[in-house]
């Protein structure tokens, strides 16, 4: 089968490939079509993660492991699309360059039977440029819960008996 996947830069600017691959590619196979579809050299550092409906992050699938012994880390060249990607987990997170971040949102748009004479992986469709530097990134932690700003001055304000068991 043939995956149809959108891969959208983490930008401002709307900077998309729709890329076409066989199910049984590895993601490294996949990383590989990435990076030649944006126009970038591949030889950096890269990891998928894959994540929830609304872009959560979980668990890394890297390029390489890096790790001193050896560890539990999903390597791209052993996982496959068809074991990643489908219609109820159709989204990843493609990081490539640790160091610029250059950060992807990628989903899953069909899957459809093979065309007969059509090389893959294949990019379908190919909109905006790569900026020459990453978009900046914003770190920052989620504010933590102030009574003051919710009205409350305490504990005691809150609804709910203490001796509740």
């Amino acid at each position: 089968m043939i995956y149809k996947i959108r891969v959208i830069l983490d930008t401002k600017d709307d900077i998309f490939r729709d890329i076409e691959i066989q199910g049984d590619n590895s993601l490294e196979d996949f990383h590989n079509a990435i990076t030649q579809s944006f126009g970038f050299m591949g030889d950096e550092m890269a990891s998928f993660y894959t994540c929830d409906i609304e872009w959560n992050q979980d668990e890394e699938i890297a390029l390489f492991d890096m790790s001193e012994n050896d560890s539990d880390i999903r390597l791209m060249s052993k996982t496959f699309i068809e074991n990643i990607l489908n219609e109820r987990t159709p989204k990843l997170i493609y990081v490539y360059d640790f160091l610029s971040m250059w950060t992807f949102f990628v989903e899953l748009a069909d899957i459809v039977e093979k065309e007969d004479g059509r090389a893959y992986p294949n990019t379908l469709f190919s909109f905006g440029e790569l900026p020459d530097s990453p978009p900046e990134k914003k770190f920052e932690a989620e504010p933590s819960i102030d009574f003051d700003d919710n009205g409350l001055e305490s504990y005691d304000d809150l609804d709910f008996d203490e001796n509740w068991n």
